[in-house]
C-alpha cells in the first residue's frame, strides 16, 4: 500500500522531534491539516520543540488525550530522500534518530515568516571621536566586507552594546537599513569560460562531467599531484550539474581554505555561492537553510556538516582533499562525512568527487576494487614541476637541544631569502612548548580535569588543554614544589619555532599561521591571502598550512620533525605520515619557479621515510594494504571503539567488564573483543574514560550484533557509553 502523504484534522501524526527520546510520538494534525515530511511544532511537557512528519500515527495511545500539533512551520518539507539517508545514517552510525534530525535542522527560526528586518553595515566617514567600542565596531564590519548584521549579531560580533552601534547610526558611520529575510542567491552561470584545461585535465572534466549528466550514483577518485589543478576539473562537473538544474555541494576541510577557494568559484561562474560554516552569522544559516531547501542555491561551499542542508535536487558532492582527518566528527554524533557523503548521493543519484593528491587507503581501495571509479592527474599545472625531495639527517647535524632549525636547513633558507623567494618551516605542534616542566622537582604541568599536559601559548599568555580547552595563567612557582623562577618549556610548537627563526633572520618577515593565533576565520584568511601576495619572507606553520593554499613565491619546504607521527600504536600512523609530508611538500614550487622540500629527520632509513623521498606513492599504498589486509584491519575488515566514561573510575570500568564478559552476541556474529583498558587519555574534563576495542571481518553485520550486545548494559547514574563505528583515532 502506497505512503499516506497528507493527513486530515485531528488525524493521528507520527511526530520525530528533535529531543533525545527514542521513538516519534503521536499528534493529532492541527487545522488545515498537514503533509508528510512537514516541520512543526509540537508540545512536549510545559515545552515548544520542534519535529517532523515522519508518517502516520500508531494509535497506542487514549486518542481523548494525545495533544495536536500546534502549527505546521513555514519552511520547505522535509523530503522522502533526506529522511531516508537520516534514517540510513542513524542506523550505520547507531546514533539515535533525534540526533541525526538535530544534525539536519542546525538553522535559528525556521518556522518564522519572511519579513523585513533591520541590518546594519559599514557607512561612510569617521566618527567624531574614536574609542575603543567604536573602533571594534568599524573592524567587525572591516572584517567581514560586504555582510550585513543584524544589531544583536553585530554587537556579539564585535563585543559591545547595541547603544554603541546606535551611536554610528546617527553619525552615518554604520548604515541601518530594511532587508527582506533569506534573499535567493544569485545565480551562477555554468556557461561561463573557464580556465583553458591541460589534456588530461579536459579528459578528467570530460570523464566527470558524463558522470554528473547520466543521473546516476557514481563515485569517482580524483587523484592528481598537488598543484595539478583539482579544483578546476571538478569545477566543471559543478557546473555540468547546474546545466542539469541540479544543486551541487563541495566540502573544504578547513574554514581557512575558502578564501581562495571561493575566489576561484566567483571568477568561473560570475558570482559567490552560499558558504556554510561555523564562522557563518546565523542569520545567514538560516538564510542558507531556507534557499537550498526551495533550489534558490545553485552550490554550497561548507564544512562537513553542510551534508546534512536539506537539497532539493543535489546532483554533485565534491568531497576536497577526502583524506583529511577534520571529515571525521569526534563527538557527539560520531560519523565520517566522506561515507555519508557517498551513502547520501547513493540515496538522490548524485555523483561523488574525492579529490585528493594522497587519497585515503579507504578509497584507493575502494578504486582498487572497481566500487569508485579512477581519474589520475599526473603533472601540475602550466610550468610548474613538482618539488624536489630530500632529507637531512639530524644524526650529524649536532643541534642544541634548544634549538630545532639545522645548520644545513639554515643554508638553504639564507639562500631563497637572497633570491626574493619564501620559505616554509613547518611543525605539526600547536602552541610555544607541549610541555612546561619544573627543573627543580621534575613536576610537569597538567591539566586539572584531564590527563594530558598543558601546552604553554605564549602569544596568549597562557597554558591551554588540547582536550578540554581549560586553561590558566603561567605559573611563576612550581605548583608541586614552590619553586620560583624554575618553570621551563620542553620541546618545541610553532610559537617557538617562529621564535627561533626571528632570532636566525632578524631583517626577515616571519607570518606564524596556526588557528588558536587569530581571533577569527576571517583574520586567519586575510593573512593567508596577504603571505600569498608576498607580505611574508618566512612562514611558520602547523598542519593548516598543508591544506590547498597557494604560495607562488615559496620555493622551500621544511620539515623540523618528519619523525613526530611516525611513533606510537596508532593503525593509520604510516599512512597520515605519508599524507602529511607529501601534502606540506607540496606547497614549494607551485608557480614558475622549482621548489624543494626538506626533511628533518632522525630515522632517513624508515620505510615511510623512504617511500616519502621517492614519491612512489602507489607502491606505499600496495605496502600498506598488504599489512592491513594480512592483519584483517581497515578497510580490509571492520574495526568499532565502544567508550564508557563516568566520575567514578570503578564504575566505569565495571561497565566495560561487564560487556566483555557478556560478549556472546558478538562472538556468534565472527566478531572478537578487546578491552576493557584505559583510553590513551584516560581522563578527559574530569569523566574518566574506557574503551573497547571490536574487530571482525568485511562481510559481518557489525552493526546488529553491537545493538544487542550494548543493549544488554543498564547504565546508572553519569554513565555514559558511545559507539563509534570505522573509529579514525583511538584517544
Amino acid at each position: 500500500m502506497a505512503q499516506k502523504t497528507y493527513f486530515d484534522p485531528g488525524e493521528l501524526v507520527a511526530v520525530q522531534t528533535t529531543q533525545p527520546l527514542d521513538r516519534a510520538l503521536d499528534y493529532k494534525a492541527p487545522e488545515g491539516g498537514c503533509h508528510l515530511g512537514a516541520f512543526v511544532e509540537v508540545p512536549l511537557g510545559p515545552r515548544k520543540v520542534l519535529g517532523v512528519v515522519w508518517g502516520a500515527g500508531q494509535g497506542d495511545y487514549d486518542y481523548a488525550k494525545v495533544r495536536p500539533v500546534i502549527r505546521v512551520l513555514d519552511a520547505p518539507p522535509l523530503r522522502d530522500e533526506m529522511k531516508l539517508f537520516l534514517e540510513k545514517s542513524a542506523a550505520y552510525t547507531l546514533t539515535p534518530l533525534s540526533a541525526m534530525l538535530r544534525l539536519a535542522t542546525r538553522a535559528p527560526g525556521l518556522g518564522d515568516p519572511p519579513s523585513m528586518r533591520k541590518v546594519y553595515r559599514r557607512g561612510t566617514g569617521a566618527p567624531d571621536r574614536v574609542t575603543k567600542a567604536r573602533t571594534q565596531v568599524l573592524e567587525t564590519l572591516a572584517e567581514y566586507g560586504d555582510l550585513s548584521f543584524t544589531l544583536k549579531e553585530l554587537a556579539e560580533m564585535a563585543g559591545v552594546t547595541a547603544s554603541v552601534i546606535k551611536g554610528l547610526v546617527k553619525q552615518g558611520v554604520v548604515f541601518e537599513e530594511d532587508s527582506p529575510r533569506d534573499l535567493p542567491f544569485a545565480r551562477l552561470d555554468p556557461d561561463l569560460p573557464g580556465k583553458v584545461l591541460t589534456a588530461d585535465q579536459a579528459a578528467g572534466a570530460a570523464a566527470l562531467g558524463a558522470g554528473v549528466a547520466s543521473g546516476d550514483y557514481g563515485t569517482t577518485l580524483l587523484r592528481g599531484v598537488t598543484g595539478s589543478g583539482k579544483t578546476e576539473v571538478y569545477l566543471e562537473a559543478v557546473a555540468a550539474a547546474m546545466r542539469q538544474g541540479r544543486q551541487a555541494l563541495v566540502l573544504l576541510p578547513e574554514i581557512a581554505l575558502t578564501a581562495e577557494f571561493l575566489t576561484r568559484v566567483e571568477a568561473r561562474f560570475g558570482a559567490k555561492p552560499a558558504e556554510w560554516h561555523s564562522g557563518a552569522t546565523m542569520t545567514e544559516r538560516r538564510r542558507i537553510w531556507r534557499m537550498v531547501g526551495e533550489g534558490q542555491a545553485q552550490l554550497v561551499i561548507g564544512a562537513r556538516s553542510a551534508l546534512f542542508l536539506p537539497f532539493q535536487n543535489l546532483g554533485l558532492i565534491v568531497v576536497d582533499e577526502e583524506h583529511d582527518t577534520s571529515y571525521k566528527q569526534e563527538d557527539g554524533v560520531l560519523y565520517h562525512a566522506r561515507d555519508m557523503a557517498v551513502l547520501r548521493a547513493s540515496i538522490c543519484g548524485a555523483h561523488v568527487v574525492l579529490a585528493s593528491a594522497t587519497p585515503s587507503l579507504e578509497s584507493w581501495s575502494n578504486a582498487q576494487a572497481g566500487k569508485y571509479a579512477r581519474l589520475d592527474l599526473v603533472s601540475r599545472f602550466g610550468p610548474a614541476v613538482m618539488p624536489q625531495m630530500g632529507a637531512i639527517d639530524m644524526r650529524g647535524e649536532g643541534l642544541p637541544s634548544d634549538r630545532w632549525v639545522s645548520p644545513a636547513l639554515k643554508k638553504e633558507v639564507d639562500a631563497r631569502l637572497a633570491n626574493g623567494e619564501q620559505a616554509m618551516l613547518f611543525i605539526n605542534r600547536r602552541g610555544y612548548a607541549p610541555i612546561t616542566l619544573c627543573r627543580a622537582c621534575g613536576h610537569q604541568i597538567g591539566c586539572d580535569h584531564c590527563d594530558a599536559r598543558m601546552v604553554e601559548h605564549r602569544f596568549l599568555k597562557r597554558l591551554i588543554c588540547h582536550q578540554c580547552g581549560e586553561s590558566k595563567p603561567m605559573p611563576e612557582a612550581c605548583p608541586s614544589c614552590e619553586a620560583v623562577g624554575k618553570m621551563a618549556p620542553v620541546g618545541p610548537g610553532v610559537e617557538r619555532l617562529g621564535e627561533e627563526a626571528a632570532a636566525l633572520w632578524p631583517d626577515a618577515r616571519i607570518a606564524t599561521l596556526s588557528s588558536d593565533m587569530y581571533g577569527t576565520a576571517r583574520a586567519l584568511k586575510a593573512e593567508i591571502a596577504g603571505i600569498a601576495q608576498g607580505s611574508a619572507d618566512i612562514i611558520i606553520g602547523t598542519q593548516l598550512v598543508a591544506k590547498g593554499h597557494n604560495f607562488p613565491n615559496l620555493t622551500l619546504v621544511g620539515v623540523i620533525d618528519a619523525d613526530l607521527g611516525l611513533t606510537g600504536s596508532d593503525l593509520r600512523a604510516a599512512e597520515r605520515t605519508f599524507q602529511l609530508m607529501r601534502q606540506v611538500a607540496g606547497r614549494a614550487g607551485r608557480a614558475d619557479k622549482p621548489g624543494t622540500a626538506l626533511l628533518q629527520t632522525y630515522q632517513p632509513d624508515h620505510p615511510v621515510i623512504r617511500s616519502i623521498l621517492a614519491g612512489d606513492e602507489e607502491a606505499f599504498w600496495q605496502a600498506e594494504a598488504a599489512e592491513r589486509s594480512q592483519a584483517g584491519m581497515p578497510p580490509y575488515g571492520r574495526l568499532a571503539g565502544i567508550i564508557l566514561s563516568g566520575p567514578d573510575v570503578a564504575a566505569v570500568f565495571d561497565a566495560g567488564n561487564q560487556l566483555a564478559r557478556n560478549d556472546r552476541v558478538l562472538r556468534d556474529a565472527g566478531a572478537q573483543v578487546y578491552g576493557p583498558a584505559p583510553a590513551p587519555i584516560a581522563r578527559v574534563r574530569g569523566r574518566h574514560r574506557v574503551r573497547l576495542l571490536v574487530k571482525a571481518d568485511k562481510n559481518v553485520a557489525l552493526q546488529r550484533a553491537l545493538a544487542q550486545w550494548v543493549g544488554q548494559l543498564r547504565l546508572k547514574g553519569d554513565l555514559r557509553l558511545a559507539i563509534d563505528i570505522d573509529p579514525q583515532s583511538f584517544y
